[in-house]
């Protein structure tokens, strides 16, 4: 669940970006950056400019076709049928020759641009996975989506329509313009007069579409944040009665969205009509100015057709390039965030020539914090010279108030984060010294909201693991409690979980991450704050859980219920980031300091 913040930010994110793309275009740099797959497909683009070749070449030799008939045969006065057959017979051909040349440059280049945009979004989101903690701290979520979506769909369309337009459309003007000075000299240099007055409405129209285009997606943004904030906060509204505020706020958000398209669309329609009005204008310009060379006998009227089909299809193209103008911001854009994301580095790395200092299956379970310190922001500190030594299999409490530090604490040994000072080690091995991935084997980590994935128990348990047989998992529920649970479900290890496993209780979420630390056996577990928002009777059941799952294993429970740790070897009390108090739940009542006081307050009494 995203909260609003988050929202707030990924807007915020939205409107920068559009911003962005009104100061400084970066196409330069965002073609530069796509030429590395583009020369993958080199050949297949050869295919593609040599099927586009054809496929105009076919289209634009029909009307000199149809002047060879017109000067060299109907109005010679020859009567030649066979002649007219024999261009009748080329005609259809190269009206087939069009048809299936289009099609398979058209599917040739489908197939180029989805490779591109599925090896981009693939490497998009393996690299965001290899991210740091910090880089999602100040990353939302929502940014990350969009990367990942509709950044890639803007790419996807720039090869289905942006490419595609400035092969086909490009080379078709060339050829037409070539083709008129094939015919007429004289009469084409009339036409390209045109030239200078069409690019004239063009960049006047650009600039004002893209205004247009740029409110619509800003407007847009908005109203996707305003119902994705909502929906996160469903329960508010529905308890403070505010759907009729929210249904009218989110009606004002959509009307603003809808007078931004109709914008959009009204601007796009001035700009396809106007170049209609310029293009019959040439026709009757160059029918007027043809006509006249025809009446004098300067010109045949065969050239004169040839001459007005091609002006009818000189605006065709033009048209279609300037309308993928938005499209191409778009995708130049979304190329440009993508890049961004690729450009980031994970701050948490393993080191160059890492060997594998530490076997998984040879770790005691000894924990040392050299005194450490921490801080997410310089000059914040969160741990100050925090010492602290955990022999092997032992069960450690920790406790404090909020911002005390212990969250920071286990993220640190998780390596989520790198100490500022000092250093912590695991049997004497210094963690950064540890890769990562062996790292994550020897330490478990069962959070507060165990993450479930949409798929069966079965895959939920192993995460996946196609090596961790079936009877491994159900062994591991049968060892933790949770088989009896599972067995009442419908159809029971295959019952097929929905997002987050919203199907299942707190409590029952639970006892399925306590399964994954059996099968996976990590001989550091750490439960930061497992037994948080649970009934006393589910908190039964994880304190047995978490008794089985701790047998042999050094065992580090970060809880906000002292209930779940008074059994504890030792408990660390802790405070502004450093160690106020340790030791067993008896000597620390007894010492009467800070361990005591969040006891009798969790009593519901006053410390005396």
């Amino acid at each position: 669940m995203r909260p609003p913040q988050a929202i707030h930010n990924w807007q915020m994110d939205q409107k920068a970006d559009l911003n962005q793309t009104e100061q400084k275009p970066q196409y330069i740099s965002a073609f530069r950056a796509l030429s590395g797959y583009i020369r993958l497909h080199l050949w297949a683009f050869i295919g593609v400019f040599c099927c586009t070749l054809i496929a105009i070449l076919s289209e634009l030799l029909q009307p000199f076709l149809m002047k060879i008939a017109i000067d060299d045969n109907l109005l010679a006065g020859k009567n030649d049928y066979k002649g007219l057959l024999v261009i009748c017979a080329i005609y259809l051909a190269l009206s087939l020759s069009s048809f299936v040349f289009t099609y398979l440059q058209s599917n040739l280049l489908q197939h180029i641009g989805q490779s591109i945009v599925a090896r981009i979004r693939n490497q998009l989101f393996g690299h965001i996975m290899k991210q740091s903690m910090r880089y999602f701290d100040r990353m939302s979520s929502g940014s990350l989506i969009t990367h990942v979506s509709s950044d890639t769909e803007a790419l996807n369309q720039f090869f289905n329509q942006v490419l595609l337009s400035l092969f086909r459309d490009g080379l078709t003007l060339i050829f037409i313009i070539v083709m008129m000075f094939q015919l007429d000299t004289t009469l084409a240099l009339y036409c390209l007069i045109l030239l200078p007055i069409i690019s004239l409405v063009a960049i006047a129209f650009r600039s004002f579409m893209r205004t247009t285009y740029q409110l619509a997606r800003t407007r847009l943004s908005r109203m996707v944040a305003f119902v994705a904030e909502n929906l996160s906060g469903m329960n508010l509204i529905q308890v403070f009665h505010q759907q009729m505020e929210q249904e009218k706020q989110f009606n004002e958000r959509n009307g603003s969205y809808f007078k931004a398209n109709i914008r959009e669309i009204r601007t796009n329609v001035v700009f396809g009509r106007t170049f209609d009005i310029l293009s019959n204008l040439s026709i009757a310009f160059v029918t007027w100015i043809g006509g006249s060379a025809v009446l004098d006998h300067n010109l045949e009227f065969g050239v004169l057709y040839a001459f007005i089909t091609y002006i009818r299809q000189f605006f065709q193209p033009i048209n279609t390039i300037t309308q993928q103008w938005n499209t191409l911001q778009s995708a130049t854009v979304a190329v440009s965030r993508i890049w961004t994301v690729f450009d980031s580095k994970p701050d948490i790395t393993d080191r160059a020539e890492q060997r594998e200092v530490l076997l998984p299956e040879k770790v005691k379970g000894r924990i040392d914090f050299d005194d450490i310190s921490f801080s997410y922001e310089e000059g914040i500190p969160i741990i100050r010279k925090l010492d602290l030594h955990i022999e092997p299999g032992e069960l450690i409490g920790v406790v404090g108030t909020t911002g005390a530090g212990k969250s920071s604490l286990i993220s640190l040994l998780c390596r989520f984060y790198d100490v500022k000072e000092g250093r912590i080690r695991i049997d004497g091995t210094d963690v950064r010294d540890i890769p990562q991935s062996t790292l994550h084997r020897v330490v478990g980590l069962v959070q507060q909201e165990p993450f479930l994935y949409s798929g069966s128990i079965i895959d939920n348990v192993r995460m996946f693991d196609e090596s961790i047989t079936r009877e491994e998992v159900i062994q591991a529920c049968e060892f933790v409690g949770a088989d009896s649970i599972i067995q009442k479900l419908r159809n029971g290890y295959d019952t097929l979980l929905s997002e987050r496993g919203s199907g299942l209780s707190a409590g029952e979420r639970q006892m399925i991450s306590f399964a994954r630390i059996i099968v996976f056996k990590p001989k550091i577990l750490i439960l930061d704050e497992a037994s948080a928002n649970l009934d006393s009777h589910t908190e039964k059941l994880i304190q047995n859980a978490l008794h089985v799952v701790s047998q042999n294993r050094t065992t580090i429970v970060i809880a906000h219920r002292l209930s779940t740790i008074m059994q504890a070897d030792r408990i660390i009390v802790m405070s502004r980031g450093e160690i106020v108090e340790q030791g067993s739940h008896k000597q620390l009542l007894a010492c009467g300091g800070h361990y005591r006081e969040l006891y009798e307050h969790s009593q519901g009494h006053v410390a005396v």
